[in-house]
């Protein structure tokens, strides 16, 4: 069975070149195959998550009023996530208020009075008893309006606490209260993953280490949105996995628009030492039948030639054919038109 697909693709190239015979010639751009020291790399499965990671919490017990993110909202550092009624701090503040210009009465009567008796003192018109109580009245009034003010300053703490905001730059991952709930101090509203620190997770076997490094930039595919991104090795975690001997490498990539927690990325990682591969460019590559080819120029006409790719670079890929050699040209514009064997005329490179 596995002959049938082999003789149907030898009958196309067939026909493809008698028909190629009598097209015209097509215009095409071209550039060169170079060669450069790479590494093979390999496709491997990776999980997005979000590294840092915080349940964000309230300072202080309050019935949650309005609940201003939303799962999956994008939020910035400071934005307000819930408030908490406010209605009773509202006229505990106010008392607060009152009894602070209650304190500021009673300082300045205690004063009057302090420097009357400090005159009779010095006069010898008031006992010295009188003198300290009226020294220690005014020493309570000034430490009681302190207290007020005191006072007042943690009610507006308070009432600024009671808008929970969010921690850094994020996406909201969980929302554990509604309007109406009662919030209790210390437990959580929203729980929210820094987008300033999305990381792949991909394990791999313990023998592909020696080619893996810290700070090495790899290419991603978002198999959602079949996205290429370049991420960044960042760490290799120090423990294997008792079973498989895999070990996890954490890849750092860039903020993403709807990348949710563990959705799956292709990450192309080295599996070789450097060495000599040709590069060319991924425009050059055509597919058939789901293999990849290109087109180079023999004789003014289009010479088809398998490609097999070992190593993705962005743009580029690297190939170990032989014959791929430096300075052969390969098409990169036109070639998805032609034919093996159509005449082909160049345009500007």
């Amino acid at each position: 069975m596995r002959a049938l697909p082999v003789v149907f693709a030898f009958i196309f190239l067939i026909f493809s070149q008698a028909f190629a015979q009598d097209q015209p010639p097509a215009l095409v751009k071209t550039t060169q195959i170079i060669q450069e020291d790479v590494a093979k790399n390999k496709p491997f499965i990776g999980l997005f998550y979000y590294d840092r990671v915080s349940q964000v919490s309230s300072e202080v017990a309050g019935l949650a009023a309005t609940i201003e993110a939303q799962l999956g909202d994008r939020i910035q550092k400071g934005q307000p996530l819930v408030r908490l009624n406010t209605d009773l701090l509202e006229t505990d503040i106010q008392l607060a208020h009152t009894r602070i210009k209650q304190s500021d009465l009673e300082a300045e009567l205690a004063a009057k009075d302090f420097e009357r008796q400090e005159s009779l003192l010095k006069k010898r018109g008031a006992s010295q008893k009188n003198y300290d109580d009226a020294s220690f009245s005014l020493s309570n009034a000034r430490m009681e309006k302190q207290a007020s003010r005191q006072t007042l300053a943690k009610l507006n703490l308070q009432k600024e606490k009671s808008t929970i905001t969010a921690p850094f730059d994020g996406i909201v991952l969980e929302k554990q209260v509604e309007v109406g709930d009662w919030v209790q101090q210390g437990n959580p509203v929203m729980t929210v993953g820094s987008t300033n620190d999305l990381f792949i997770k991909v394990p791999v076997g313990e023998t592909l280490l020696q080619f893996i490094a810290e700070g090495q930039q790899v290419n991603i595919v978002i198999t959602a949105f079949n996205k290429e991104i370049t991420g960044t090795v960042a760490t290799i975690d120090p423990r294997a996995d008792e079973r498989t001997k895999n070990i996890f490498i954490k890849i750092r990539v860039p903020a993403q628009e709807n990348v949710a927690e563990n959705m799956s990325a292709t990450v192309y990682l080295p599996i070789s030492k450097k060495q000599k591969l040709s590069i060319l460019p991924r425009a050059a590559l055509i597919k058939h039948q789901g293999k990849d080819f290109v087109y180079t120029i023999k004789d003014g006409k289009a010479t088809i030639l398998p490609v097999n790719i070992v190593t993705y670079l962005g743009d580029k890929i690297a190939a170990d054919n032989p014959y791929l050699a430096p300075g052969m040209p390969v098409i990169i514009e036109g070639n998805e038109r032609l034919r093996p064997d159509q005449p082909v005329t160049l345009g500007q490179e």
